[in-house]
């Protein structure tokens, strides 16, 4: 079992897919691999073929660059190259 599975509560499955969905949208924003290794799972489970393909597309940018590389401003992070062409890209942003 992973660390991350044990914070789910176990009325986590009484709750409408709708409200699952918003509880478990911070892992979808978190930088970190391994939550988004276990994330991938967790919005398998849900059943809601859109939202799992966004979590694939946030996890696709943190493999790629280890964050995401639209908060660099925001949070004093200096871009790189590839990071600036990444962000010229359509949809790059969702």
């Amino acid at each position: 079992m992973s660390r991350i599975s044990e914070l789910i509560h176990p009325d986590f499955a009484k709750l409408s897919q709708e409200q699952r969905r918003f509880v478990l949208m911070p892992f979808m924003h978190s930088e970190s691999a391994g939550i988004h290794i276990a994330a991938l799972s967790l919005f398998a489970e849900l059943g809601d073929p859109a939202t799992l393909e966004y979590e694939i597309m946030h996890k696709k940018i943190i493999d790629q660059f280890g964050h995401y590389p639209h908060r660099n401003a925001m949070l004093k992070r200096v871009s790189t190259p590839d990071e600036i062409e990444f962000l010229k890209q359509p949809g790059s942003s969702f």
